[in-house]
C-alpha cells in the first residue's frame, strides 16, 4: 500500500469513527430522555406555528433518536457500508442547513442535538455539522475502504439487534423516569442553590434612559441622564446586557396558590409561595402534573395514599399543575381528591420530572427523591415515618446512574460480541 493510499485509509477510518461516534452518542443521550427531545421539537413547532403537529412530536423524537443511534452503530461496525453512508449523508444534507437557520434566527437557545447531557450553542452546533458533513462526503466517495466487522451473513442480525435495542431503550425511558437525570432538579440538588449565581459572575447590565427634546429621542446612562433639565421629556427606561456572565441553572422556578374562591364561585390563582415551599423544614411532597387533562389516572390511588399518609404525619402535600384554574376545578370535581393545588409554569414542571403525573419529595428545597406514577411508594397509616423509610435515603445519584449505564452498555455490547464470537467460530469450523 502506497503512501497516498495509507493516508486515504487513515482519513476514511478517522471520518468513520468521528461521524459514527457522534451519531451514536447523540442518539444515545437523547434516547435516555426522549420526552425532553420531544419537548424541544414542540419548541420548534411553536416557532413555526405548527402546534397542531404536537401529537407527532414524541413519535418523531423516538424515530429520530433510534435512527441516529442505529446509523452511528452500523457505521462503526462497517455493515451495509454503502447505504449507511448514504443515509448519514441524507441526515447531514437535511440538518446542516437547518442548524444554519437555527444559528442565524436563534428560535431556541439550545438546538437539543445532544439533549440535556451536553448543551452547546447554536453556532457551535452548525460548525460541528460542517465537520461531520466533510467527513460524510469523504465516506460517500470512499465507502469501499470501510472495513466491515461482521460478514454479510451476520450483519442483518447485528443491525436488527441494534434497532430493536434502540426502540426498547427509548420506550423504557418514556414509560419510566430517564435512567440518567441531566436536569438541575436531580436527586440531591438544592433548588435554591441552583437558582443562585455569584453577582460578580452574573451578567453586567446597563440601564439606559430615553428622553426626548424637540422631537428627537436620545439615550442617556445613569451618569449623565438629564434629571434636572426640564427641556428634556422622559420617554422610557431600558436595561441591556453589556457583558454576558454565568446563568443560574434554574431561572424560572415559581409556585403560586390555586384555590376555589367561594365569593366568585370559581377557581383562581393567588399569591407566590415559592419561598415557603423551598424553606419548608419538614419533608414535603409535590405531586407534579403539568397537564391534568392528559395525566394518567391509572395510579391515582397511589397518590391518594401518599396524600393520606402525609396528612396524618404532618407532611405538606401539594399538587402542582400548569392546568388552567377552570380545568383544575373540573378535574377535582370529578375525582374529589382533597389535594391542595398550586400553580407553576408548564415548562418548569416538565423539566422537574418527566412524568405526568410524578412525585417529588423535598426537604428545605433539596430534592430527596422522585418517582413516576408507577413507582410511587405505597404508603398507608401503618407505614413508618419518613426518617425510618428508605424513601429518604436514595443511593448516591452518580454511583447509581453509573451502575445503570454500565448495565445498559453490557446489555448492548455483550450480544454483539457474542454474535461476533459465533461468527468466528463458524468460520473456523468451516
Amino acid at each position: 500500500m502506497g503512501g497516498t493510499a495509507r493516508i486515504m485509509k487513515f482519513l476514511v477510518e478517522l471520518s468513520r469513527v468521528v461521524v459514527g461516534a457522534t451519531f451514536l452518542f447523540s442518539g444515545f443521550v437523547k434516547a435516555i430522555d426522549p420526552l425532553g427531545f420531544a419537548y424541544k421539537i414542540e419548541d420548534y413547532l411553536i416557532e413555526l406555528q405548527l402546534t397542531e403537529l404536537f401529537p407527532l412530536a414524541l413519535p418523531a423524537a423516538i424515530f429520530m433518536v433510534v435512527a441516529e443511534f442505529s446509523l452511528g452503530v452500523t457505521l462503526l461496525l462497517g455493515v451495509y457500508r454503502k447505504w449507511t453512508v448514504r443515509l448519514v449523508g441524507l441526515f447531514m444534507v437535511l440538518f446542516t442547513p437547518l442548524t444554519l437557520w437555527i444559528a442565524i434566527t436563534n428560535p431556541v437557545e439550545d438546538c437539543g442535538c445532544f439533549g440535556d447531557a451536553l448543551i452547546i450553542s447554536n453556532w457551535a452546533t452548525f460548525y460541528k455539522n460542517l465537520v461531520l458533513l466533510a467527513g460524510t462526503i469523504l465516506l460517500l466517495f470512499q465507502w469501499r475502504r470501510i472495513g466491515p466487522l461482521f460478514s454479510k451473513k451476520t450483519a442483518p442480525a447485528a443491525v436488527l439487534f441494534t434497532v430493536v435495542f434502540g426502540i426498547l431503550f427509548s420506550l423504557y425511558n418514556v414509560l419510566r423516569l430517564p435512567m440518567m437525570d441531566f436536569r438541575p432538579y436531580y436527586i440531591g440538588a438544592n433548588i435554591s442553590q441552583q437558582m443562585y449565581v455569584d453577582p460578580e459572575k452574573a451578567d453586567v447590565l446597563e440601564t439606559l434612559f430615553i428622553y426626548s427634546k424637540d422631537g428627537v429621542e436620545q439615550e442617556f446612562t445613569e451618569e449623565n441622564w438629564p434629571w434636572n433639565d426640564t427641556t428634556w421629556t422622559y420617554v422610557d427606561m431600558i436595561t441591556r446586557v453589556v457583558k454576558e456572565g454565568e446563568k443560574p441553572k434554574i431561572e424560572d422556578f415559581a409556585i403560586g396558590t390555586l384555590y376555589y374562591d367561594e365569593e366568585e364561585e370559581q377557581w383562581t390563582t393567588g399569591g407566590n409561595i415559592t419561598d415557603m415551599i423551598l424553606s419548608e423544614p419538614s419533608y414535603l411532597f409535590l405531586m407534579i402534573a403539568h397537564s391534568l387533562e392528559d395525566a394518567s389516572e391509572r395510579d391515582l390511588d397511589r397518590f391518594r395514599g401518599v396524600h393520606r399518609y402525609a396528612r396524618e404525619n404532618g407532611y405538606p402535600f401539594y399538587l402542582v399543575t400548569a392546568t388552567s384554574p377552570a380545568a383544575t376545578g373540573e378535574w377535582e370535581e370529578r375525582h374529589d381528591t382533597g389535594f391542595q393545588f398550586v400553580h407553576a409554569d408548564e415548562r418548569v414542571l416538565k423539566t422537574m420530572i418527566r412524568a405526568n403525573p410524578g412525585l417529588m419529595l423535598l426537604k428545605e428545597g433539596t430534592v430527596i427523591n422522585k418517582w413516576d406514577s408507577r413507582g410511587v411508594p405505597q404508603l398507608d397509616r401503618e407505614s413508618a415515618s419518613l426518617d425510618e423509610l428508605l424513601l429518604i435515603n436514595p443511593a448516591d445519584r452518580k454511583s447509581a446512574e453509573t451502575r445503570r449505564l454500565g448495565i445498559v452498555l453490557l446489555l448492548f455490547v455483550v450480544p454483539l460480541l457474542s454474535l461476533k464470537g459465533w461468527e468466528s467460530w463458524r468460520r473456523k469450523k468451516a
